[in-house]
Order: C-alpha cells, then sequence, then structure tokens
C-alpha cells in the first residue's frame, strides 16, 4: 500500500493592509527606531551594572543590643557596603523595569507614528493612482497636476501628465484620422454600390451605359487606392521598427522625377533638373522618394500646358534641401497656413473644393519632420508655388532657429 500523501499545508492569508507600501514603511520605522532605542537602554543599564557592585543582601548576623549595661534584645544587622550593594541592586531592578516599560511605549509610539507619517509620504502615490484609476482610453483629458514640493514624487505625477499629454494627442489624431479617412472612403464606395446596382448588373442596360459606370467606377477605385496608400505610408513612417540609412537625396528625387516624367509628358509640361550629386542624408529612401513624389503629383496636375515644372537639390550651411517648383496658379496668403493640414484642400477654379484627399502635402510634413527636416512653402497667385524640403546633414551641429528663412539659390 502506498503511504498516504502529505496534506497540503494550509497558506495563512493575511488581511489586505499588510501587503501595501505603508504597512511595509511603517513596520520599517517603528522597527528602526525600537532596535535603536533597546540599543540606547541596553547600554546604560549595562553601564550602570558594571559601574557598581549589585546584589542582594547575603550576609547578616545578630547584634546583642544592651543599654545601661543591659541586654535589650537582639536583631540582624549587616554591613554598610551590604547595604549599598542592596540598594544598586534595586535600582538596577527598577531601570529594566523602567526600560521595559520605554520599550513597549516606543513599539507602540512609533507604529501610531510611522503610520501617520507613511500616510502623509504617500499621499501623492495614492492622488497618482486615483487619477490613473478613473482614465480611460476614450477620456484622456484628466491630469494628476500635484501640488507640493518638487520632489521625486512632483516628478513622478509630471511625468505621468506629461505622458498623457502625448497619449491624448496620439489618439486624438487617431480617432480624426478615422473619422477623415471613413468620411472620404464613403464617397467612393457608395459610386461603386450605386453603379454595380443600377447598371452594371442591370441585364437592360446598354453598352454605352457599362462603359460610363465603368470608369465612374473606375475613378472611383482610384481616389480609394490614393487614399489607401497615403493612409499605409503615413503608417509605415511612425513604425517603430524602420531602419534609417545613408540616402542619396539626389537620387531619390531623381527616381521622383523618372515616375512623373510620362505624365507630365502628356500634359505638354517640362520637368527640369537640377540635382548637385554627394547629398546624402540619414533616413529611409522611399519615405523621401515619395516626399518628392507627392509635391511633383501637385505641381503635375495644377500647372498649366507648356509651363517648366524644376525639381533642385542643394546644400546650404548645415542643411541639405529639395525643392520643387511649379508655375501653376499658386496658393491663396490665407491657405499657405493650412495646406499641410490633412484632408485640408483649396478651392479650385469656380470655387469647387479640390476632388483629392487632401493627404499628400501633409504626409511631406510628416516624412521631412520625421527626418529632423522642415518643410517651407513659397508661393504667389498667379505666379506659382515652390516647396522647399530642409533636411539636416549627418553630423553637423544646428542652431535652434532651424534651416535658412529664405528660398534657397539653385
Amino acid at each position: 500500500m502506498k503511504p498516504p500523501s502529505p496534506k497540503p499545508l494550509k497558506r495563512i492569508r493575511f488581511p489586505a493592509f499588510t501587503h501595501t507600501i505603508r504597512f511595509r514603511l511603517t513596520v520599517l520605522y517603528s522597527g528602526l527606531l525600537f532596535v535603536l532605542t533597546a540599543l540606547v537602554l541596553g547600554g546604560t543599564y549595562l553601564a550602570v551594572e558594571r559601574s557598581s557592585e549589585a546584589h542582594p543582601v547575603t550576609k547578616q548576623f545578630s547584634v546583642t543590643k544592651i543599654v545601661n549595661g543591659q541586654e535589650v534584645g537582639e536583631f540582624d544587622a549587616v554591613k554598610v557596603a551590604e547595604v549599598e550593594a542592596a540598594v544598586n541592586y534595586e535600582t538596577l531592578a527598577n531601570l529594566r523595569r523602567f526600560s521595559f516599560a520605554v520599550l513597549g511605549g516606543v513599539a507602540a509610539a512609533s507604529l501610531a507614528l510611522g503610520w501617520i507619517l507613511s500616510g502623509r509620504a504617500l499621499r501623492p502615490v495614492r492622488e497618482i493612482s486615483r487619477t490613473a484609476a478613473e482614465i480611460q482610453a476614450t477620456d484622456l483629458s484628466q491630469r494628476i497636476r500635484l501640488r507640493g514640493p518638487k520632489d521625486e514624487l512632483r516628478d513622478l505625477a509630471d511625468t505621468v501628465d506629461s505622458m498623457l499629454d502625448r497619449l491624448d494627442e496620439a489618439f486624438h489624431a487617431q480617432r480624426q484620422l478615422i473619422d477623415d479617412a471613413s468620411h472620404e472612403l464613403r464617397s467612393p464606395l457608395a459610386i461603386i454600390r450605386a453603379n454595380l446596382d443600377a447598371v452594371l448588373t442591370a441585364e437592360d442596360s446598354d453598352e454605352e451605359e457599362r462603359r460610363t459606370a465603368a470608369r465612374s467606377v473606375d475613378r472611383a477605385t482610384t481616389r480609394m487606392t490614393r487614399l489607401v496608400e497615403d493612409l499605409l505610408a503615413t503608417a509605415r513612417r511612425n513604425a517603430p521598427a524602420l531602419a534609417d540609412t545613408d540616402v542619396d537625396l539626389a537620387a531619390a528625387a531623381d527616381e521622383a522625377c523618372e515616375e512623373f516624367t510620362p505624365l507630365a509628358t502628356g500634359r505638354r509640361l517640362t520637368l527640369r533638373r537640377r540635382l548637385s550629386p554627394g547629398l546624402t542624408v540619414i533616413g529611409d529612401h522611399d519615405a523621401l522618394r515619395r516626399a518628392v513624389g507627392n509635391l511633383l503629383s501637385n505641381a503635375v496636375r495644377l500647372a498649366p500646358p507648356g509651363t517648366v515644372i524644376t525639381v533642385a537639390a542643394g546644400r546650404s550651411g548645415s542643411w541639405l534641401w529639395v525643392s520643387v517648383q511649379d508655375e501653376g496658379p499658386g496658393i491663396l496668403d490665407d491657405d499657405q497656413s493650412r495646406v499641410f493640414d490633412r484632408f485640408w484642400r483649396a478651392k479650385a477654379n469656380g470655387g469647387h473644393r479640390d476632388r483629392h484627399a487632401g493627404l499628400g502635402l501633409a504626409i511631406v510634413r510628416q516624412i521631412v519632420e520625421s527626418h529632423g527636416g522642415q518643410v517651407r512653402l513659397f508661393s504667389k497667385v498667379g505666379e506659382g508655388s515652390t516647396f522647399v524640403l530642409w533636411l539636416p546633414a549627418p553630423g553637423a551641429e544646428h542652431t535652434n532657429g532651424g534651416p535658412p528663412d529664405g528660398r534657397p539659390a539653385g
């Protein structure tokens, strides 16, 4: 027969407050104070004990009292030294009892004081925990805003507030992007569905109606494809796993020009290149090529036939630059501060909004700023526009003022 298996030991469950930092600080404070008091009292007791001879009365003898030559009686007597030793013995006993009483009082008082002081010290932590518990992913507007001395807990609260600010901005941008993207996708999806229901799946529709519906569906899908590509480019540049390498800025701009040369030729536009060699930046080659390509896309689309689009690249001090200049209609002064906003579209001739998604220039700004650079716009109505991408040169020391304010020569 197998021996009976031993019963598992039952774990002792302590009250919940014993697992708190406040309880541990109280025990630590009380324990240290108790040990320190015990050492002081114990050292005092040992010093007094060793500096004097103390013991109970051990030697007694009988003494006969004689008054006027007559014996009155006998009584017990001790020597003076024995009396002193007995007094010292009683004094040490009183000191010992007093020490134990003081230790008990110190233990109780230290626990109470430790509990109160640790509670006051950890009050900011409770405020941080309470605020963090009230914050939800859909509402990041609350902040701790801890008051008091500028100590470690205040620094912690300020750090958490700063983190919440960044999270709030990120969630707000995400919600705005989703709302805007869903709004932009709704129209082409509705066009596709309407054409499918009314024409392409109808048996009585003729060939011309089917061609018209197919062209409408093609334009809607092209618009959706462009929007999805722009959103993917935005997400790709925000990816933390993106590895930056040495990029030939002139080569990236030249590749973008090659992509738009056929389209520019079809619209009778001249694409001129002024690209200086040896311009190396640290970044993502595809992202920089896309930034220049987005600028060329707008220039080719808006520039009048027979005009020139100039793509140039060079260096100015510790900054490298790429510019795209066109002879298009230009941008109003009031609109120049908004052209880089997501889904913002300028009014075309006739007062109607541009039918494009409005993400191209927003992606340009995002790509350039993620490389530590800035985008500048120089435009006048009727004279065209020039977009300049300023990028920091590798290893160069930059001032807080940023790149030059003027338009680069070239």
